[in-house]
């Protein structure tokens, strides 16, 4: 596998420098894209943040289901999908804290944090529908997002919005259905739209049928020449059914079977084994612009999520109420000198979080809840206060310095005991720097480095796992963060490269175990030491004549070196062993071809290596190559009606492997099967409006 990545990647640099040199001018650079995180509002090429973009057009690529394919084409990312509707995700890091769920990478949507305060995220809970473009930062996020050494995800909705209508149905195997619908209105100064996603799904694997219901509404009314405001809500009913585990022989038998009984526990299916999940955010951002120089955004914001968990081993019932705050002054001023041009932006702000979560764990009895276990009232909350300062010299030098002070407390009071006791516990004060300098060698060629550190207390279902032992005895983790990247563009900015190289030392870093039963608890390893390397290459071609209108392609590769440090727990020493749950090498290839009769072609690949199930290093995975390919025909009528027709396949190669595997698990219980070779179809059909001034 390694020689044929290398051989890909040598491939696509040898087609990219025999393209021809033609080129229309009106052709979108990626330069041109705006990067909103850490408050720069600048093109790509001037921003001194690690950010790549995933907008709809890569994000539209198979059958809509779920984000993996499109988040997995960025080097350094990888996100993994246990089942249908059961996702994991992390950034330049390992899945060691994530058995389930989205932990320890921070998320927002449309400004508002749904990265709840006891550091959870329910990525599940976005359809297709939610977003219009993601930013995703690389590295701690420290110094102006709190916690978190994953780094940080922006969703948002109103970037290239066009009033009109949508309408799209897609059908696939295994039961798939989907449908979206879109509606846009309003004037460029007063947006308004409103989405509905529906999915669902029988699954691959018995026991892994999922539905989800999705309804968002956002509103941006711009009120005078200085105020704007923005409201948002976002509303999600999800079920989808937990399979569970197989050990090695299981998952080579019968890939599609559920976790059998075994070990005094009923199988999956005579547990009823599911998640119900009801999740709703709102909030509201007013940005003031007091003068043409100083700003100021505030968002406020409430989430409630209702999860029931039907497990193998018991019933949990979570009542999870969140509110919060953010608010954030940005001041900037520009000089100009001849011909020089030097800009200083300050920023200065805050955000507040605090969670008052309930959760009950009973015995589960044929998918109800019978005994009652524990009843746990848990009370987090999160503190950020931060500063940063931008400098840029003649847009030759650019100089980024930010750090917060950061707190956090947890307490946790446990009814279903007497005497009625209360665990505390206060996160010293954290302390989260980042700095980061670019200079442009020249005009096409740009050198980077950045250092940050970054920290992240347990999360709530670290504290309280799924074992029902409170663990208030945890440490948070941290660590130093150091990259260096080169950006080089070539015939005229249509291939852009960037090569990233970094060193994250991570202490204490929280790492899950699993008992017999498949319950979840985490302890502290000595230290992790992540190296790695990243690529990334896109080239744009258009042509001004001719059946071709463009194509595109895209590399993403990711070398990833990842070892224990000094880590001995009990008799146990994993010192210098490579960290589970993350493959040695990624790669990613996109091709998308457009016809100007309005056929166009899309194609994915990903290849992982290898990947350790274990601390020890005796269970592995296999390696694994993914590709998915997709054909159709879109036109727009009279400017006003567009009509889009496709059919694709997704594991073209039909594997057999794993996403998504339990780490650190007993008796062997590591392997979640992923789909075979499977088939999609849909249709979209969409009216555009002019939008009025």
């Amino acid at each position: 596998m390694y020689r044929f990545s290398l051989l890909s990647i040598w491939l696509f640099f040898a087609v990219s420098g025999i393209a021809q040199e033609e080129i229309n001018d009106s052709t979108k650079s990626l330069d041109e894209v705006i990067i909103r995180a850490f408050e720069q509002n600048r093109k790509a090429r001037f921003s001194t943040a690690s950010v790549k973009i995933i907008d709809l057009k890569n994000a539209d690529r198979n059958n809509k289901l779920s984000l993996v394919n499109g988040l997995n084409t960025v080097p350094g990312v990888r996100m993994e999908e246990r089942s249908p509707g059961s996702y994991r995700l992390n950034i330049r890091g390992s899945s060691l804290r994530s058995p389930f769920g989205v932990r320890n990478v921070k998320v927002y949507w449309n400004e508002i944090p749904v990265t709840d305060p006891g550091g959870n995220t329910y990525f599940n809970q976005f359809a297709y529908t939610n977003f219009s473009t993601i930013e995703i930062y690389k590295g701690p996020a420290g110094s102006m997002y709190g916690a978190g050494t994953g780094g940080l995800v922006l969703m948002n909705n109103f970037q290239r919005w066009k009033p009109g209508l949508s309408l799209e149905y897609l059908k696939g195997s295994y039961s798939t259905d989907a449908l979206f619908a879109t509606v846009r209105y309003g004037s460029d100064e007063n947006r308004h739209q409103i989405s509905y996603a529906h999915n669902q799904s029988d699954g691959y694997r018995s026991q892994s049928a999922m539905r989800r219901d999705n309804i968002s509404w956002q509103s941006q009314l711009k009120l005078s020449g200085k105020q704007e405001l923005t409201a948002s809500l976002l509303y999600t009913d999800l079920y989808y059914q937990t399979p569970g585990a197989l050990t090695l022989s299981e998952f080579t038998s019968n890939p599609k079977a559920a976790r059998p009984a075994g070990g005094g526990f009923p199988s999956a299916v005579n547990a009823k084994a599911a998640i119900f999940q009801q999740t709703m955010t709102a909030g509201f951002t007013n940005a003031y612009q007091f003068n043409p120089r100083f700003k100021n955004t505030t968002t406020l914001y409430g989430a409630f999520a209702q999860i029931r968990n039907s497990a193998i081993r018991n019933y949990e019932r979570r009542n999870e109420p969140g509110y919060g705050g953010r608010t954030v002054f940005v001041y900037n001023k520009e000089t100009v000198t001849g011909q020089r041009k030097n800009s200083l932006q300050l920023v200065a702000g805050s955000e507040f979080q605090q969670g008052r979560f309930n959760i009950q764990v009973a015995k589960n009895r044929n998918g109800n809840p019978d005994t009652l276990q524990t009843n746990d009232d848990i009370s987090y909350t999160a503190l950020s206060v931060f500063v940063q300062g931008d400098l840029q010299l003649n847009q030759q030098w650019l100089f980024t310095a930010g750090i917060s002070l950061n707190k956090a407390t947890a307490s946790l009071t446990r009814l279903s005991h007497y005497p009625i006791l209360t665990q505390k516990r206060n996160y010293r004060n954290e302390l989260a720097p980042r700095f980061s300098l670019k200079k442009f060698i020249t005009e096409d060629f740009s050198l980077k480095s950045t250092v940050s550190r970054g920290f992240s207390p347990p999360t709530v279902s670290e504290l309280l796992p799924s074992t029902g032992v409170i663990s208030t005895a945890l440490e948070a983790e941290y660590g130093w963060n150091y990259e260096i990247t080169a950006n080089h563009d070539f015939f005229q900015h249509r291939l852009q490269t960037e090569l990233t190289g970094y060193y994250f030392r991570l202490n204490e870093a929280l790492v899950q175990r699993r008992d017999l039963s498949g319950a979840d608890y985490f302890v502290n390893a000595g230290d992790v030491r992540q190296q790695g390397v990243e690529l990334q290459a896109d080239y744009t071609q258009t042509f001004k004549k001719g059946l071709i209108d463009y194509f595109l392609i895209q590399a993403g590769y990711s070398y990833i070196h990842y070892r224990y440090g000094k880590f001995i727990k009990g008799t146990d020493d994993f010192s210098g062993k490579t960290v589970p749950s993350v493959p040695v090498n990624t790669l990613s290839l996109l091709f998308d071809l457009q016809t100007r009769t309005g056929f166009y072609f899309n194609s994915t690949f990903y290849s992982a290596s290898r990947i350790y199930l274990n601390d020890a290093n005796t269970a592995s995975a296999d390696p694994y190559q993914l590709l998915g390919a997709r054909l159709g025909w879109k036109n727009t009528v009279k400017k006003k009606y567009t009509m889009n027709f496709y059919a694709g396949a997704d594991n073209l190669l039909d594997q057999h492997y794993s996403l998504g595997n339990d780490i650190n698990a007993a008796a062997g219980r590591f392997y979640n099967a992923a789909p075979r070779r499977n088939y999609y179809a849909g249709i979209s059909l969409g009216r555009i409006r002019a939008p009025q001034h």
